[in-house]
């Protein structure tokens, strides 16, 4: 079996929404995932909101997939009663040192992150950073060059100053984008040298499932979802512009959520169908990746009466600087159909039809052992551009076992699969693949249910669903499962 490059970035991601915690503390200002409550596999999450004139409290269900409707005059904000995960989530904020040492220990390349945008420009639009912010994240990743981690830096996941989210809508206003490119100037100007690699936007095409979660949205409608996603990709364009200014050697990334769509029969209305689902997700990064608005897309803005607030000077940018290498999630596949089902599944924020061919989790989500060849092939053909995958995992109900400890041969079954299916990609396709970092490889609170129990990392963490527990981390099997795959260039899968 080929081994993997030679300079393959194996490690591992987080996002800080999910794992940092530290939520109020050294002058963060809120974000949009402060206000989310936890939630189950059969209970959405919340967003709590205040009406300041009123009084009146209550919550908005975050269903993605499903438009929420915010009562007139209403603000997302924290409330008394109700749990948040993201104030604490694992508490990375004070454990860093201990969690990258984990890392090292297991042979990490890389390590992907989040920098929480509130933590240093605490309402969004503050005049001046808060230092505070800028040197945690400092002291991280010089934590990580001192085991020779390479960081990853996602600028905004699924975390928007809720200042931004109030006064302006989030995205649907083109004031953000001045703000968060002052934001990525500020932040690659001060880790000049520490960080060489970042993300624009976290899966950025799920504005079309949550807006509010990808861009602090209030209006969860057609238009503003067309005029974020808009705003966000000349955002990410004048980003790039502004890492070659500052940096030559900073290379910045567009991050998708992608699982590719397969008709469930031979009909060519079938075939359609997951054709254009297929399309749908990957317009984001035709536009942020490949440089142009799809034609189709035009087509249905001006069906749907859609008028973007733009300027020419923006096309000229998407075309002037795409993102230099396309970064994705991928966890599992997905099958539509045109005719009537009963069986249907789970996925990552998403329902479908099941597969009749594939497993699932206890979540639901089908488990294919060849969608990571099938994504790479896909992206690699249409885009030729280097592919990262940074985020595919499985979350597992994980237990302390009566010997203290965690065995979790789900876990690495799993990623056997997904790591043969990435060596054949390249060994036997030739995709141009960077690295591979498995999700939430210390655990962390589940972005799309808000638990604890839906388990992805390498490393346990003592934290439930409520919010008890030590946070002492326990290395599971996989740990040193995976430690050995990094060691062998990924040429050692055996369990």
């Amino acid at each position: 079996m080929a081994k993997f490059p030679k300079d393959f970035l194996w490690g591992g991601a987080t996002a800080a929404n999910q794992y940092e915690g530290a939520y109020s503390e050294d002058g963060k200002g809120l974000s949009t995932a402060d206000v989310m409550t936890n939630g189950s596999h059969t209970e959405a999450r919340k967003i709590t909101w205040k009406n300041p004139k009123t009084g009146e409290t209550g919550y908005v269900p975050m269903a993605f997939g499903q438009a929420m409707t915010f009562p007139e005059g209403a603000e997302p904000a924290v409330l008394d009663g109700y749990y948040y995960p993201s104030h604490t989530a694992t508490d990375f904020y004070h454990h860093y040192q201990e969690d990258i040492k984990l890392m090292s220990e297991m042979g990490f390349k890389c390590f992907r992150l989040s920098i929480n945008w509130a933590r240093i420009f605490p309402n969004g639009d503050d005049a001046e950073p808060n230092e505070k912010g800028l040197a945690f994240y400092e002291k991280v990743f010089q934590e990580c060059r001192k085991y020779g981690i390479e960081p990853l830096v996602t600028l905004s996941h699924y975390e928007t100053p809720l200042n931004l989210s109030v006064k302006y809508n989030g995205w649907t206003s083109r004031k953000l984008i001045d703000f968060f490119v002052n934001y990525a100037k500020t932040v690659m100007q001060r880790y000049k040298g520490l960080v060489k690699y970042y993300l624009t936007f976290n899966e950025i095409n799920m504005m079309s499932l949550s807006p509010y979660m990808a861009a602090g949205i209030l209006t969860d409608d057609a238009q503003s979802k067309a005029q974020g996603a808009h705003n966000q990709f000349v955002a990410s364009a004048l980003t790039v512009k502004a890492a070659r200014e500052i940096d030559p050697e900073i290379k910045v990334g567009q991050m998708l959520a992608y699982g590719p769509v397969y008709a469930l029969t031979a009909d060519p209305k079938d075939q359609l169908k997951a054709l254009k689902e297929n399309d749908a997700t990957l317009f984001y990064s035709d536009v942020q990746t490949g440089g142009r608005y799809p034609d189709w897309i035009l087509k249905k803005y001006e069906a749907e009466g859609i008028e973007l607030e733009d300027k020419d000077s923006d096309y000229e940018l998407l075309a002037q600087y795409p993102a230099d290498f396309l970064s994705f999630s991928c966890y599992s596949s997905s099958v539509t159909t045109t005719h009537e089902v009963k069986d249907t599944t789970g996925g990552n924020l998403s329902l479908g039809v099941k597969n009749p061919y594939l497993k699932t989790n206890d979540w639901g989500w089908t488990i294919d052992p060849d969608v990571l060849r099938i994504a790479l092939n896909q992206l690699w053909d249409r885009y030729h551009k280097p592919l990262w995958v940074v985020e595919n995992g499985i979350g597992v109900k994980d237990q302390i076992s009566e010997d203290g400890k965690i065995h979790d041969p789900e876990r690495i079954s799993y990623l056997q699969q997904c790591i043969a299916s990435m060596h054949d990609a390249i060994n036997l396709d030739g995709v141009d693949l960077m690295g591979y970092e498995m999700w939430g490889c210390i655990d962390l609170v589940s972005a799309s249910t808000g638990e604890m129990r839906k388990r992805y990392g390498f490393v346990y963490v003592d934290r439930d669903d409520k919010g008890e527990g030590s946070l002492k981390r326990i290395p599971k099997d996989s740990f040193y499962w995976y430690k050995k795959v990094i060691a062998s260039d990924g040429e050692d899968l055996s369990d």
